[in-house]
């Protein structure tokens, strides 16, 4: 009786393992993209120059707050409102009140952001 060859059921086999492990290794590399891709997006989809913009013209306002009239204040807000709900698409609100310590005179201006994926709140002391 003749003697079987089973050098190539190694062969067949060590291929095998190779293209499973190419496969897995493919699949933790499309994940990890994935992952990268996520956490970039939402990197990008904070609004942080936007809310510092605001937060810019809060202050400046927070200086002139106490010199308008009701009318005035009110006009003022729906203005900033209306603006950032058509230009950037976030609803913004925000209250100035005046207040006094021992470090002085004080404005304490709140502002709300909201734009869908972001909601910021901040209330923030203007001395002067």
């Amino acid at each position: 009786m003749e003697r079987l060859n089973e050098d190539g059921q190694w062969i067949v086999l060590m291929g095998l393992l190779v293209a499973v492990g190419i496969f897995f290794l493919a699949l933790i590399i499309n994940q990890s993209a994935l992952v990268g891709q996520t956490t970039s997006e939402a990197v990008l989809e904070f609004p942080k120059s936007d809310i510092r913009d605001i937060s810019g013209e809060m202050q400046d306002l927070a200086d002139a707050w106490e010199g308008l009239t009701e009318a005035q204040k009110a006009n003022l807000k729906n203005d900033i409102t209306t603006l950032s709900l058509y230009r950037k698409n976030a609803i913004v609100d925000f209250d100035v009140t005046s207040g006094t310590s021992s470090d002085g005179d004080f404005h304490l201006v709140g502002l709300h952001y909201n734009n869908g994926v972001t909601v910021y709140n901040d209330t923030t002391p203007y001395y002067y």
